[in-house]
């Protein structure tokens, strides 16, 4: 019995007309990435799994899909880790590599092995699928597209006020009427956990808060009591879930929050540079809002964090970043400041989807379907479609002189413009019979006038 077809969950194949959408993304933000000054780079899908591992936290880890090696390296695995219950150990005897989490830090091992070919601040930009052990559920995929813009080599604030704008560009372009940026910074996460008097609980502190939007306020409780956060630092942590107003009035209530801290000071000094510099450029839809709980859950940021919501969509965010101080230290690169973003290209389309965005020339088919008739038509025929292949005019003939419903019916499938028919008649008369498949209508028109007459229509 044959193999019933499937796919892997939380994976996707695509239709041409999807794989058209996509490209109209990818190529919008394509567009915006260079515009800004960004270069492309491409790594590959795998990486060593020493290179990943460790890099995204406790939970990242998890997610990451690991590639278990094969022929003679297999007789190399951790027997006695296994029989020690060391599971992590044993899994890394049986497995070197492992596929893309995201592209940030395939980009900081990328930095740190091209340093000597690169003039910084280095500014890249790389679209290309990750991979991540994930639940499969609405706009979240196993592998899935990141379009990722970054700068290396620079501390400067003004790449932050360059990425909102960025953000702002990108969208707009893309026709989705209402989104927010939200914006953090570590410092300040740094700062709360300070003045509770649980540093040593940051990364715990910041998971935790992170989640308040899908747990809510008793959940996040819930994981800091886990965590072994104390109630005291609990009970000062609390007012951050609840806070509301606009930016100035929670940056004034985090003022006298903070003020005995020093890290959270120098985080708000620096989000409110970014704040006053983008409010002095002005920006084309995105509202710019101050999110104290955000975190993004992810060790590596230092300074700046961005999250993007398309608001009306029930959607997670479709957009995210920040500042990574000191990411190629991990590949012996010391004091290299970097900050960059990530387009998430596959929820984007579920946004555009939803919303009905997409342009409708997109679902533009094939301009020109010759009829096929016969051999002595046929021979009529191929002459006319390369020269309107020549003059960049989508073109083909059918194959076979099939019966003609199932040539029309071809023509339908394809969402083609116009049917070009051509019979005894039209070939005595140098012509061809052209058919609009919207309205109907026939026109005969000389072989000659046949480009011109296309180029006409499509104006």
């Amino acid at each position: 019995m044959a193999q019933k077809p499937a796919i892997p969950k939380g994976t996707r194949d695509f239709l041409p007309i999807e794989v058209a959408k996509r490209n109209y993304i990818f190529d919008t933000i394509k567009k915006c990435f260079q515009k800004y000054g960004f270069a492309p780079i491409e790594t590959p899908s795998f990486e060593l799994s020493s290179t990943l591992l460790g890099k995204y936290g406790e939970e990242g880890d998890r997610l990451i899909f690991r590639i278990l090696n094969s022929g003679e390296k297999v007789k190399k695995a951790d027997l006695k880790a296994l029989e020690e219950e060391n599971l992590a150990r044993f899994a890394n005897s049986l497995s070197e590599k492992a596929l893309r989490y995201d592209l940030t830090v395939p980009f900081a091992r990328f930095v740190v092995q091209h340093q000597n070919e690169l003039s910084f601040p280095f500014k890249r930009y790389q679209i290309q699928p990750v991979w991540r052990a994930d639940r499969p559920q609405h706009g979240r995929y196993q592998e899935f597209f990141q379009c990722d813009a970054d700068v290396v080599g620079s501390d400067s604030l003004l790449y932050e006020v360059d990425f909102v704008q960025l953000f702002d560009e990108v969208l707009t372009a893309l026709q989705i009427p209402d989104f927010s940026i939200h914006m953090n910074n570590r410092k300040i996460l740094s700062g709360i956990a300070e003045v509770t008097g649980e540093t040593d609980k940051l990364i715990a502190i910041t998971v935790a808060i992170d989640k308040l939007d899908k747990v809510g306020a008793e959940g996040v409780e819930k994981e800091l009591i886990e965590k072994g956060v104390s109630a005291a630092a609990i009970e000062k942590i609390k007012p951050l879930f609840s806070l509301n107003g606009g930016n100035d009035e929670l940056i004034a209530f985090m003022t006298k929050f903070l003020e005995t801290s020093e890290i959270g000071k120098k985080g708000l000094e620096e989000l409110n540079f970014v704040f006053n510099q983008t409010e002095m450029l002005g920006l084309k839809k995105a509202k710019l809002i101050f999110d104290v709980t955000l975190a993004r859950g992810l060790n590596y940021y230092t300074g700046a964090i961005f999250e993007v919501k398309a608001n009306g969509v029930k959607m997670g965010s479709i957009c995210g970043g920040g500042r990574y101080d000191d990411l190629t230290g991990l590949f012996g690169m010391s004091g290299l400041s970097g900050v960059g973003i990530s387009f998430g290209a596959d929820r984007i389309y579920d946004v555009l989807t939803t919303l009905d965005l997409f342009p409708k020339t997109l679902e533009k088919g094939l301009e020109v379907l010759f009829v096929n008739f016969g051999e002595r038509e046929q021979e009529f025929c191929l002459p006319l479609v390369k020269e309107l292949r020549e003059n960049g005019i989508s073109s083909e003939i059918y194959p076979t002189a099939a019966k003609i419903k199932k040539q029309f019916k071809y023509a339908d499938d394809r969402r083609v413009a116009f049917t070009a028919i051509v019979g005894e008649k039209e070939i005595e008369n140098e012509a061809v019979m052209m058919k609009n498949m919207n309205t109907g209508e026939q026109q005969e028109i000389s072989k000659s006038e046949l480009v011109s007459f296309i180029e006409k229509s499509n104006n």
